[in-house]
């Protein structure tokens, strides 16, 4: 992918989601990856807790994760060949939603604390 933010031009919620997604894709006790494909399978989703969700070593406002229960938000990223399937159970990037630059990737993340 091309190294300006945002090519394809995810909504808000969409690019938030997607972020996460990847910092969870990074982490190995979280996630699976196949060789052949490339592909990276997320095996741990978060759930909020109060007003946050601890995603990796990062805490996100609950709202900023809100994506990962939308339905719509998934079908988008497939369409656009972020994710394998629209599927909210099973999330899988391809290599191009593993690489993809949102732009986002340090405005909202913050180290927990607990």
């Amino acid at each position: 992918m091309t190294s300006k933010p945002n090519p394809l031009k995810l909504n808000k919620l969409q690019a938030r989601t997607l972020v996460l997604a990847q910092v969870i894709a990074r982490d190995p006790n979280s996630s699976r990856s196949d060789e052949a494909t490339g592909n990276v399978t997320l095996t741990r989703i978060p759930h909020a807790h109060g007003d946050h969700v601890h995603v990796g070593a990062f805490t996100v406002h609950a709202r900023d994760a809100s994506g990962f229960s939308n339905p719509a938000v998934w079908v988008a990223l497939a369409r656009k060949g972020l994710v394998v399937s629209p599927d909210m159970h099973t999330i899988t990037l391809t290599p191009e939603g593993f690489a993809y630059n949102t732009g986002l990737g340090d405005q909202f993340l913050n180290e927990s604390d607990h």
